[in-house]
């Protein structure tokens, strides 16, 4: 079996969301655990991450230096954290599936995400990142280029496109070394945002690509048979915060696009999960999950989480 194993940003940082290295380090170690379970099962795996706080410290990094040094564009801290996130997770794979006694070699790759230059994204920019600041550090930062929205009493706030992803363009190299036995971590935070020019020729843009949506498109290229996308919760939630609450089992993608649009799943939490989830199955995938870390093992076979089918 081949899948394609989507971490969220829950999975880099410590429990109560501290993201200093040492706290990445253990907590990519934890999350490797189950994934080496999974490839220990005989899976080829591509894995993905989020990049989230990771991102946010860079863009803190640049507040507090762009009266001194010229801000990193967000394409480039979407490269910087692929490295540095994909270089911990080979070493977290490599220790846990050698204390399960296999030789499996893990490669990251650093991935391009195609978006369309004329995506209504890049006009009004509505997708939030980083810190709130003053009005008058982020007058800083809007003179480097950057949107950002007054938000009252909270502050200001940068805001970017979330463009829709288009194709994974890295996708090769990755299917390359699934072939070739490797575990592969690919499309981290969603890959980086590039458009191409009238020329053909690619160049990086300031913007934020759903990694969940990203997910479901490298699974969907890749080939695979199925999606697990791990989350810190057991499953998609109907009802969720109320004390009707349930988990959503085994569904069909045709009942969960009906209770998607019911409303049942945040469109800033769950529901892209939920999307991504019905896209995988609805392009030809044999299930999708969204499921707990621990659980991905089973998730995996359909035994655990929301399992999302053709029917």
């Amino acid at each position: 079996m081949r899948l394609v194993i989507a971490l969220g940003g829950n999975a880099m940082t410590a429990p109560d969301g501290r993201a200093r290295p040492e706290d990445q380090i253990d907590a990519v170690a934890r999350a490797a655990e189950p994934i080496a379970d999974v490839v220990t099962a005989g899976a080829e795996v591509a894995l993905t991450h989020g990049n989230g706080p990771q991102v946010g410290n860079l863009l803190v990094k640049n507040e507090l230096a762009a009266s001194v040094v010229p801000p990193v564009p967000l394409d480039w801290c979407g490269a910087q954290t692929q490295g540095t996130i994909g270089f911990t997770l080979v070493n977290a794979l490599e220790r846990a599936m050698a204390a399960r006694g296999l030789a499996v070699p893990v490669a990251a790759v650093v991935t391009r995400t195609l978006v369309d230059a004329a995506d209504p994204g890049f006009v009004e920019p509505t997708k939030p990142v980083g810190r709130f600041l003053p009005e008058d550090e982020a007058k800083l930062m809007i003179e480097h280029g950057q949107r950002w929205r007054d938000l009252g009493r909270r502050g200001w706030r940068r805001v970017v496109a979330s463009p829709e992803p288009l194709d994974v363009l890295d996708a090769p190299a990755v299917l390359t070394l699934l072939a070739a036995g490797y575990a592969v971590v690919a499309a981290g935070g969603g890959g980086i945002p590039v458009v191409r020019g009238a020329d053909g020729s690619l160049h990086g843009v300031e913007a934020v690509i759903d990694k969940d949506l990203a997910a479901a498109l490298l699974a969907r290229v890749a080939g695979v048979e199925r999606l697990v996308i791990a989350t810190d919760v057991d499953a998609a939630w109907l009802d969720w915060g109320t004390d009707q609450a349930r988990p959503v089992g085994r569904v069909g993608v045709a009942e969960l696009r009906r209770l998607a649009a019911q409303g049942h799943f945040g469109s800033g939490s769950m529901g892209p999960k939920v999307e991504a989830a019905c896209r995988f199955v609805e392009s030809g995938g044999e299930l999708a999950a969204i499921a707990a870390l621990d659980h991905i093992a089973d998730a995996a076979q359909g035994r655990a989480g929301t399992v999302v089918t053709p029917d």
